[in-house]
């Protein structure tokens, strides 16, 4: 069901991007940029896009996992190595969740989130990917966002995150470095108006 503006009945924000106010008491969460990939009555899973995973490359990851040996390394394509990799939550940061277009699906595996975005979190698109037949556009991160029943909704309604539509440019073509304040911008905010360091008016 697409999230809608309909006050009568549920409200719920799969697609859409959650946008940390300068007042997020979680330091986890501050200045950040999530995807909700889920949410409903039970609670909501969504993957931090603005947060690098450091020295931590995909052709580093494939061969670590085994998914390539060592040797073969050295064939994979070149657009492999421009996978992002992210520290998408404190949950689960051992297993990864891979954001991508939707040129790509695996049965009873990959979760259609909106008409730009699908989720799989599985080792079988990592395989794809390192064949050269994964989807045209992907990030992986490691762990995700989690929130219990009503959390939320709470942490809105208390001011700790502004929302609105997702943008596939933003999660696919948009520098680490510059997702916040793309988001910001996409919400109507000019980010210099949000600054929260002292000494700036």
């Amino acid at each position: 069901m697409n999230p809608t503006a309909d006050h009568d009945g549920p409200n719920y924000l799969d697609g859409q991007f959650l946008v940390a106010m300068p007042g997020m008491t979680d330091e986890r969460f501050a200045r950040s940029v999530v995807y909700v990939c889920a949410h409903s009555a039970e609670g909501a899973m969504g993957i931090v896009l603005n947060r690098a995973a450091a020295n931590v490359n995909l052709p580093d990851l494939l061969v670590q996992l085994e998914i390539i040996p060592e040797q073969e390394r050295i064939r994979l394509q070149p657009r492999v190595g421009l996978v992002q990799v992210l520290i998408g939550g404190p949950v689960e940061t051992t297993r990864g969740f891979v954001l991508h277009s939707p040129d790509f699906h695996i049965s009873q595996s990959t979760l259609p989130i909106d008409d730009q975005v699908c989720l799989t979190a599985t080792v079988d698109i990592l395989r794809a990917i390192a064949r050269g037949e994964g989807p045209r556009y992907a990030v992986l991160a490691l762990g995700y966002a989690g929130w219990g029943a009503g959390q939320l909704e709470h942490e809105i309604q208390a001011n700790g995150w502004l929302n609105c539509p997702a943008d596939a440019e933003l999660i696919f073509n948009t520098s680490v470095d510059e997702r916040y304040e793309f988001a910001l911008r996409r919400i109507g905010i000019d980010p210099g108006m949000l600054s929260d360091q002292a000494g700036h008016a």
